[in-house]
């Protein structure tokens, strides 16, 4: 169980950095670096790490029931959605509030989802995890109300020029994103017993199970991002930013965001493998709070709230001590039988 939950937790800790290098691109515009970006990590990076690392890759596939597609592809397809809406909240509430409602939506659902394919855990373990989500929804709520009072405050002394848009249509978008990306986890949870069985059957190690599951994920939910950049590429007139002598920096430094984004869902993958009967919901919700976490101490570093009232710190403050507590309730009910 320890090992599940701390590479739940080191997942979530390289998602929720996993960014950190686009700050230092030069040249590009948001969609210029967001569609290369969106390319390597959904069909780049996944196709090679399959190809080198599944023995057996076109078997496997090939052999896996029509069923299993249907739903993988679907599901994925919904979380490349939910993951576009959740890049237009951030324009609205910023990255650390964005993460928290768009990620915390997630963990609730997406949670719960594997419920589905999995089925019910004994009465005392579901309690408890359902007892942790609840303080997360808590922490949440809080998020959610340290946003609002920010916009506020900042409306009130006319500073808030980042800002796009409201702070509702963020929170909404941001929620609705969510929902859609809950995907992800019905897809890891519906997919992973045909293909772990498969893999094993070949002669792979166990955890190569977990880049055998990224790869139906990655690839369905990269149709949608792709054609979404494409259409933005065209109407911002962005294709031409490519044409910048600072392209060879700017592409190896996406290159690592994309690589630490795939790495960490597929080391997600295997924790909940290692995490037992219900490993896909404790470790979704232990690898998802650990990246909200983690982003909104970046927010906090980079002065994101630097701004803020007293009031909207507390409430953000509040938000991710429940986070924590919440998790370490999820994390805990994996230990009773």
């Amino acid at each position: 169980m320890t090992e599940g939950v701390l590479l739940a937790i080191f997942a979530g800790l390289m998602l929720g950095l996993y960014a950190l290098p686009e700050k230092f691109t030069k040249g590009f515009k948001y969609e210029n670096t967001w569609s290369l970006f969106f390319l390597l990590t959904m069909f780049v990076v996944p196709i090679i790490a399959s190809v080198s690392l599944i023995d057996g890759f076109v078997s496997i596939f090939a052999n896996m029931p029509t069923d299993i597609w249907i739903k993988m592809g679907l599901t994925s397809f919904l979380w490349g959605v939910g993951v576009m809406m959740w890049s237009k909240a951030i324009n609205h509430i910023g990255l650390s509030l964005g993460f928290s409602l768009f990620i915390g939506t997630i963990i609730l659902v997406g949670s719960v989802l594997p419920f589905i394919e999995d089925g019910l855990p004994p009465t005392n373990k579901l309690t408890t995890i359902l007892l942790g989500l609840f303080v997360v929804l808590i922490g949440i709520f809080a998020n959610g109300k340290a946003g609002f009072i920010r916009e506020k405050v900042e409306k009130a002394n006319h500073e808030n020029k980042e800002q796009k848009g409201s702070m509702a249509t963020g929170i909404l978008i941001a929620v609705i994103g969510g929902l859609l990306a809950t995907g992800f986890s019905y897809a890891n949870a519906a997919g992973r017993p045909y293909l772990h069985e498969a893999s094993q059957a070949a002669g792979n190690a166990e955890w190569i199970t977990a880049v055998a599951v990224m790869f139906p994920i990655f690839i369905s939910g990269g149709l949608v991002m792709t054609a979404y950049f494409l259409w933005q590429l065209t109407t911002k007139k962005a294709w031409g930013d490519f044409k910048t002598p600072a392209f060879g920096k700017n592409f190896v430094l996406i290159l690592v965001m994309a690589f630490f984004h795939y790495a960490a869902s597929a080391l997600f993958a295997f924790a909940a493998y290692k995490l037992g009967a219900s490993g896909n919901t404790v470790g979704y919700a232990i690898f998802n709070t650990s990246c909200v976490v983690t982003a909104i101490i970046s927010g906090i570093i980079t002065k994101e709230w630097v701004k803020a009232s007293p009031k909207a710190r507390k409430f953000l403050y509040v938000g991710l001590s429940c986070m924590v507590i919440g998790i370490v309730i999820v994390a805990y009910s994996n230990s009773l039988a």
